[in-house]
């Protein structure tokens, strides 16, 4: 990972080379906006912008606080040091986790802009060709069991690897045009000691947000035994 100062305020990050010469105008929607390179929004907690530059599609995102503090401090954090910095944690660990040949999304590079003591982020990542989330795919039909079993298999990888996901969802679970499960959003994920505590403590998350997502959706194909085939994978692939 290369660190660069952009101005005594902001701080870019990239991997180890720049050949796109990504300056600090690339994580202002409104650069993209004006030169007709957004090619698709998706709303949420908050907008991500899909833009392409030469031969890159990618994903642009800010950080935003969520729960009771993001409606008092939106989109600001205390600064206590770079290494410290959410945007510098989430894209030093997924740079590892793709050199590792993980299922992520490359890191393209991001940014810490201060302000005094307060800090505020943006991160930019290569988008997935006609990707779709795991919700979507629910909601649109049943999964085929051999990729309910895929899932299973990718988690334990990540978990076999000591990855902790702080927010394992269903949503952040991605299949790309060739089905292949990719994770996404390590904002607060960590490498840690494989341990079955959090281990099974992120599945239980990933569990809560099919049942919440069915309480949402009028339709929504997901049954318990879909589930038990999930676990089932996960573990075989854990202790293999």
């Amino acid at each position: 990972m290369q660190l660069t100062s952009v101005s005594k305020n902001q701080t870019l990050f990239t991997q180890e080379s720049n050949p796109l010469a990504i300056n600090e105008h690339w994580f202002n929607p409104q650069y993209w906006l004006e030169q007709d390179k957004v090619f698709a929004q998706k709303t949420g907690r908050a907008t991500a912008y899909f833009f392409a530059e030469k031969e890159l599609k990618a994903v642009l995102r800010h950080y935003w606080r969520g729960g009771l503090v993001g409606k008092v401090l939106q989109d600001q954090y205390l600064f206590t040091g770079m290494d410290n910095t959410r945007v510098y944690k989430e894209f030093a660990l997924m740079c590892e986790l793709h050199q590792q040949g993980l299922p992520v999304v490359e890191p393209i590079a991001a940014l810490v802009t201060r302000s005094g003591l307060i800090y505020r982020g943006d991160i930019i990542t290569r988008a997935l060709e006609r990707a779709t989330s795991l919700c979507e795919r629910l909601v649109a039909g049943p999964l085929a069991a051999q990729l309910i079993t895929h899932i299973g298999e990718t988690i334990a990888c990540f978990h076999k690897a000591g990855v902790y996901h702080a927010d394992l969802n269903i949503n952040n679970v991605l299949f790309d045009d060739q089905d292949k499960v990719h994770v996404i959003d390590f904002d607060r994920g960590e490498l840690r000691p494989s341990q079955t505590q959090w281990q099974q403590q992120n599945m239980q998350r990933l569990q809560r947000s099919f049942t919440k997502e069915a309480g949402r959706q009028p339709s929504f194909h997901w049954q318990q035994s879909d589930w038990q085939k999930l676990e089932e994978a996960y573990q075989q692939a854990l202790s293999c």
